[in-house]
């Protein structure tokens, strides 16, 4: 058998290519924008862990089960991931309060509290925010990641369905939905009544189950194994999703979901998971 290790750089130098091929022996073959590693020995978590203290670019091998030819469906996290703010934390600010929730974003993106207390807890100390607010959040601070759009761009080429999913809200992953051109998205709301915040979430919190739970619902609806799907995310609230999908992809992520992770991208682009999947012609 075969196995395949990506290094997602365009040219790497001939000194790397030996520190590669030192640690995982095979054939590395130039792709477009990237290249491929095709060794029979699987690559040790060891040896790929050597490789990315010493290579200024990423290194990946495609898990056993991927189905890399049969990619049907990509579901992203968003804050911090397919964009490169925390919505929330930027809501905060509009009250001089983002020290105290930023604090809590962390955390909870880390692993160290219950993710709905702690959404629960940042929620309501958004109470009296004006409506109007969430807006200039959005046109004057949402940015999207490296490589979100050209990703985006490429899974529709491809034919790929596509999903944005939150442990934030509604009123921007709607927005990033259609930005994008994604298909489906799945995220909290937030309670407003008179035009402002009332600190409360309606409905049931997405949070790491419910993000797990929205992808293999996606996933049975198109009819896909899990070999033929991928997520992706930056917090430990993402690794149950990940876990659900045949490739799992940790994107400038805290070190519980890289540790969860199929794939980690630290230096590249978003467009880098692009690598994974063959684009129809």
């Amino acid at each position: 058998m075969t196995h395949l290790t990506l290094l997602h750089c365009p040219e790497p130098s001939a000194a790397a290519r030996g520190q590669v091929l030192a640690r995982i022996p095979g054939e590395l073959v130039a792709a477009e924008g990237h290249w491929r590693l095709h060794h029979e020995r699987p690559a040790g978590a060891e040896a790929l862990a050597d490789l990315r203290r010493l290579l200024p670019f990423d290194i990946n091998t495609a898990p056993e089960g991927f189905e890399p030819d049969a990619v049907g469906l990509i579901v992203s996290d968003m804050d911090s991931t397919l964009i490169t703010i925390e919505c929330i934390d930027e809501l905060a600010d509009r009250l001089n309060l983002k020290p105290q929730v930023a604090a809590i974003t962390e955390a909870a993106m880390a692993g160290e509290l219950d993710f709905a207390g702690a959404l629960r807890q940042r929620v309501a100390l958004l109470e009296g925010l004006a409506e109007q607010e969430l807006l200039k959040v959005y046109l004057e601070r949402l940015r999207y990641s490296s490589g979100a759009a050209l990703l985006a761009a490429d899974a529709r080429t491809a034919g790929i369905r596509t999903a944005v999913v939150s442990g934030g809200f509604t009123f921007f992953t709607e927005k990033v939905k259609i930005s994008l051109d994604l298909d489906f998205a799945r995220a909290n709301e937030l309670e407003i009544v008179d035009g402002r915040l009332t600190g409360r979430v309606q409905g049931e919190i997405c949070g790491p189950e419910q993000k797990a739970r929205f992808l293999v619902r996606l996933r049975e609806q198109l009819g896909l194994r899990p070999g033929q799907c991928i997520a992706v995310g930056d917090g430990a609230n993402d690794s149950l999703m990940l876990a659900e999908a045949g490739l799992g992809v940790a994107f400038r992520a805290k070190p519980k979901l890289e540790a969860a992770a199929d794939v980690v991208i630290r230096h590249g682009g978003l467009d880098n998971v692009c690598h994974f999947f063959k684009a129809a012609p």
